[in-house]
């Protein structure tokens, strides 16, 4: 598969996240487009790796978003835990911009 409509940019609020469904080449896959403080948006698995929680309910901060659940902090670039108690990164998703159209591709993990 490609890239795919996730939302559009109006639908991700300003430091904050939208959880999305998307279809993989392996089957759904829930993603987080995450808008970070400076407008800038990402994707990534909505899906914390220590809690099995979504990461879209979580607050972000400058360009991580934090779990709600235990408080670990991912960097949106990269996945990678930036905190305590996860240690495992999640995946981080291709993202691009066509006018207002937001599209994701899942099946192809940065």
């Amino acid at each position: 598969m490609s890239a795919q409509l996730a939302c559009l940019t109006a639908d991700v609020p300003v430091a904050g996240a939208l959880r999305v469904e998307l279809e993989g080449a392996a089957g759904r896959v829930e993603v987080a487009v995450v808008r970070d403080e400076d407008g800038q948006l990402h994707a990534i698995s909505d899906i914390c790796s220590h809690g099995a929680v979504s990461l879209s309910d979580g607050e972000v901060e400058g360009c991580t978003v934090e779990c709600w659940l235990h408080g670990s902090r991912f960097d949106l670039r990269t996945g990678k835990p930036l905190s305590p108690p996860a240690v495992r990164p999640v995946p981080v998703y291709p993202l691009t911009v066509d006018g207002e159209r937001v599209l994701v591709d899942v099946d192809a993990p940065l």
